[in-house]
């Protein structure tokens, strides 16, 4: 029997991509719900109501933290790049500009982990003079979560 194939693809999120500046607050919070809704749309859009549905199957969103704006996506090997295509015409979430930039497209979820902690690491060293300890509090939250990940 052969598993199902999926491909994680790590993903940053520019706000506001015309002043976005690490570590600021945004006006916008970034959840699992609003980048699911913001592809699904694009999805729509772009590949219709077939589209759509050939694409949910597997389709989600599987991690996002805030502070970085990093996020993994989960598709499957089928529909990655019809999802990855409507990741790049997303313009906003919640009426607020947005760009989606592809890091790392893997198959398997070991590999995922190591490039996704590497890419908050290296983030995270950018922006950790601004942030509160509550927000590095965060982010020690976010990278348990990235390391206990599962598919």
């Amino acid at each position: 029997m052969v598993g199902f194939k999926n491909r994680f693809m790590l993903m940053e999120i520019y706000l506001n991509p015309d002043n976005d500046i690490l570590g600021e607050t945004s006006p916008i919070i970034l959840t699992k719900l609003n980048i699911k809704t913001a592809i699904e749309e694009s999805i729509r859009i772009n590949f219709g109501e077939c589209g759509l549905g050939s694409a949910l199957g597997s389709f989600d969103v599987k991690h996002v933290n805030e502070i970085t704006k990093l996020c993994i996506v989960r598709s499957s090997r089928d529909d990655h790049r019809q999802v990855w295509s409507a990741m790049t015409l997303v313009k906003s979430i919640g009426n607020y500009p947005v760009i989606f930039n592809l890091l790392d497209v893997t198959g398997c979820v070991r590999t995922c982990k190591e490039t996704a902690l590497k890419c908050e690491n290296d983030k995270f060293e950018q922006c950790c003079n601004k942030l509160s300890e509550v927000e590095k509090l965060k982010h020690s939250n976010y990278l348990e979560r990235i390391k206990n990940f599962k598919t």
